[in-house]
């Protein structure tokens, strides 16, 4: 019974080995025929999620300071909105980035 273990867990790890070298070689393709994706693929991608980002923030600062020069109150809507447009903004940039990721 032992033996026969044995043998069935040796099938299992080449059969997954075999699986990881196959998805090595798939992703070390892929990567060779994106070749041309060099610099500025990576420059276009970093700003764009810079400016996903800053966008929102940027609005959502320019909201909150309308809102607190518009309505005096105890609670500071200026940092409550910087902090909305940063979340809002990482969502954003997260969508762009996986969107690109699937594409790909």
């Amino acid at each position: 019974m032992d033996g026969k273990n044995q043998t069935q867990r040796k099938q299992e790890h080449q059969k997954g080995f075999s699986q990881e070298v196959g998805a090595k070689e798939r992703r070390k393709i892929k990567a060779e025929s994106e070749r041309d994706r060099g610099v500025w693929f990576g420059l276009g991608m970093f700003g764009l999620v810079g400016w996903a980002v800053a966008i929102p923030t940027v609005i959502g600062v320019a909201i909150g300071i309308w809102i607190d020069n518009t309505w005096k109150g105890s609670y500071s809507w200026t940092l409550m909105c910087l902090f909305i447009g940063v979340i809002v903004g990482c969502l954003n940039a997260w969508y762009w980035v996986k969107r690109e990721s699937d594409r790909n």
